[in-house]
């Protein structure tokens, strides 16, 4: 049974007089929260938006990951946790088995196996030096859903690598571009598809790149159209959002029917 119908079911209980309103609201909020240690979770979140709530593992404890892990995984079958260390990875390991991290995202996941991969995004990575987030981006669409087709060292400074791939640019519902120093790459990209571009901007740069917000300012100044820009290093925000398009491309519609 759906949450939509399981709530539907309790509103009918409630309008018949089996169920009081008190016990139904108690009902309501238990199946809207989770207490994980150190964190009240949001376990309505994906019937709101479409997709679970993620963890965000800086600053937590092992303790406290792994226990959010599992208390999340009970709920929901999977999980997705961002920017997670060594340490917590192997904290969460010994309580889920089945978890897997990747030490250039820092993503610790435990995915569905029979997932099905839809439509797809282009994750381009300006250099080497950026692909730790273009890794986190990928690795987010995919684990809401979307195939990501990776393009990694395809950065201005050599054109050519960009323009001799535009065809599989041309077969993405969105395009993800992930670069530092002067973060140029972006513009060039919107100038190139039809579809909507994500840039993400780097902290990979030389002293004036301060960190990212040389290429951050670039990219929110682009001259070209369709650009939306994230924060410095968001790979995961880059991700999510390119699922949600991905998701509006495949179904075909715009609105909640």
């Amino acid at each position: 049974m759906t949450q939509e119908s399981t709530i539907r079911a309790l509103l009918e209980d409630v309008r018949a007089g089996r169920v009081s309103v008190d016990d139904a609201e108690a009902a309501l909020r238990a199946g809207m929260e989770a207490q994980a240690e150190g964190a009240l979770l949001d376990i309505d979140r994906k019937a709101r938006t479409g997709f679970a709530e993620v963890v965000y593992c800086a600053g937590k404890t092992e303790s406290q990951v792994a226990d959010i892990f599992k208390t999340l995984y009970d709920k929901e079958g999977e999980v997705l946790g961002t920017r997670a260390t060594p340490a917590q990875a192997e904290a969460v390991k010994r309580v889920l088995p089945e978890a897997v991290y990747n030490p250039v995202s820092r993503v610790l996941k435990i995915d569905k196996s029979d997932k099905p991969l839809e439509g797809g995004v282009a994750v381009c990575a300006a250099g080497t030096s950026d692909i730790f987030v273009a890794e986190e981006a990928a690795q987010t669409a995919e684990f809401f859903g979307t195939k990501a087709d990776r393009l990694y060292d395809v950065g201005i400074s050599g054109l050519h690598r960009l323009l001799s791939r535009k065809d599989r640019l041309d077969h993405a519902n969105c395009v993800i571009a992930v670069a530092g120093m002067e973060g140029a790459l972006g513009s060039v990209i919107g100038g190139l598809v039809r579809v909507p571009v994500i840039a993400v901007p780097t902290s990979v740069g030389y002293g004036a790149n301060f960190g990212g917000v040389a290429a951050l300012l670039s990219m929110i100044n682009s001259c070209a159209n369709g650009i939306a820009t994230v924060n410095i290093d968001n790979g995961y925000g880059a991700g999510y959002l390119a699922a949600q398009i991905n998701r509006l491309a495949v179904s075909g519609t715009t609105v909640r029917e």
